[in-house]
């Protein structure tokens, strides 16, 4: 089994779509006017509409952010990309942070709530983990 993307549902795709092209820097592809797609060299983060979610059934269509999934990115230096972050949202849940397990990070969330950690190995061990 492989874990290829990521699905994130949005009230406003467009919004969305624009906000994850500025956090992670890349263009999404867009399939439909409700659905557009970025792909890293690790994983896909795809972008659909509220009306995506009638395709699977009916009764899938209220939703809202959520605070209990966090979307990880392994950057090269988290207080740099958070100088850049705060630019974009207001959403900073977190500013830097060295955590017990090694990482700093830094916690925000997209224009629908759904939370972000971009994240940069500090101690020797979480160093190796991602060598």
């Amino acid at each position: 089994m492989k874990l290829t993307s990521i699905r994130i549902i949005s009230k406003d795709i467009k919004a969305a779509v624009a906000f994850y092209e500025q956090a992670i820097g890349l263009n999404a592809k867009w399939y439909t006017e409700d659905f557009a797609e970025l792909s890293t060299d690790s994983i896909t983060i795809a972008i659909g509409s509220v009306r995506t979610m009638q395709l699977f059934s009916e009764g899938l269509t209220d939703f809202a952010g959520t605070k209990s999934t966090i979307i990880e990115f392994l950057v090269k230096n988290v207080d740099e990309e958070y100088e850049r972050i705060k630019n974009i949202t207001p959403e900073i849940i977190q500013e830097p942070t060295t955590m017990p397990w090694g990482n700093r990070s830094l916690l925000f969330s997209d224009p629908d709530g759904h939370m972000i950690n971009f994240f940069t190995p500090v101690s020797a061990e979480a160093v190796q983990k991602f060598s």
